[in-house]
């Protein structure tokens, strides 16, 4: 008799991890929405700025999301990031945009590919593979550029990656979209997205069963590796130059995002969406901090229970 009522409430439980990064997320917003009525928390303008100030964690989240659900690490990204910055305003000032474009993704080719084949050929925990990479990639930056910032004039550049819109809708906004119906689709809907969630979940079953592995692991490095390197040229799109610091500290955000949205860190399930609104969670949370007048020590605090306090509540594997 008390076995059905006990099945149906740990159904209800499990549905509530699974979502809840969307609970936390509506309940955050309508708390900063009812206590900054009067400061402007709900405004467009500010609304946007929260899409501005997120949107590049939330696209190096989409592809944190197959490396974690691949049961890798990459904390690179945000170093990778500043390189592909500075590398894209320097091909621009030298030879034009289409340069600029290609060298910020040959940046990110080149350095994604290097982690790919030290993880999988060499057989080295990726977090220290990347871990390494972010102090390489990091100082490489900074010397290349004597430690100052490489301006970016081209208005053209400027608009499509960041500081431009589309009448009130910010050229940002399009990038996150894209980025996430890509990623959602690939990770539910193609080969391998599943073999993706194959490896993490228990590879040498995924093995066994034909998936290659080591092709996986390289790959959600590499598009890690491509996907930080678009997030440079977006910062730098933003602001107009390339600076080595731009993407400092990110590899945390991102994580955290991609964790909140209910990506299990042992690998095996992940969700896209789920990660992009852990980044609009975050950006959100930091917004209102902020509105609320709390110094910059409190909201670090706070930003860390709050974190702290999600994760316990998510899902688990």
């Amino acid at each position: 008799m008390l076995s059905k009522p006990l099945t149906r409430r740990a159904a209800v439980q499990v549905d509530l991890r699974q979502y809840m990064v969307y609970i936390g997320f509506v309940a955050l917003f309508v708390f900063f929405s009812i206590y900054l009525r009067d400061s402007g928390f709900t405004s467009t303008n500010n609304l946007l700025n929260i899409v501005r100030q997120t949107a590049i964690i939330a696209t190096m989240a989409v592809a944190m999301t197959f490396v974690i659900a691949a049961g890798q690490i990459d904390l690179s990204v945000g170093a990778v990031a500043g390189l592909s910055s500075v590398t894209t305003a320097m091909a621009i000032e030298r030879w034009g945009v289409v340069a600029g474009i290609t060298a910020g993704l040959l940046t990110g080719i080149a350095v994604g590919g290097i982690n790919g084949l030290l993880v999988t050929r060499l057989v080295i925990p990726s977090f220290l593979v990347t871990l390494g990479m972010m102090g390489i990639a990091r100082g490489l930056a900074e010397w290349i550029t004597d430690a100052g910032p490489v301006p970016i004039t081209s208005s053209f550049y400027n608009n499509v990656f960041g500081s431009g819109e589309v009448g009130p809708i910010p050229s940002l906004l399009f990038w996150i979209v894209v980025a996430t119906v890509i990623g959602a689709v690939a990770l539910r809907k193609t080969p391998y997205g599943r073999q993706v969630l194959a490896t993490g979940g228990n590879e040498p079953a995924a093995r066994f069963s034909g998936v290659d592995t080591r092709r996986i692991g390289f790959l959600v490095l590499m598009v890690s590796g491509v996907v930080a390197a678009l997030a440079g040229m977006l910062y730098a799109g933003r602001l107009s130059s390339g600076r080595y610091s731009l993407g400092q500290a990110d590899e945390l955000s991102v994580i955290a995002a991609v964790v909140l949205g209910g990506t299990s860190l042992f690998g095996g399930g992940g969700s896209v969406l789920g990660s992009v609104l852990g980044a609009l969670l975050i950006g959100v949370v930091n917004n209102g901090l902020i509105l609320m007048g709390l110094e910059s020590s409190q909201q670090v605090i706070v930003r860390g229970g709050i974190i702290i306090l999600a994760v316990a509540l998510a899902r688990r594997k």
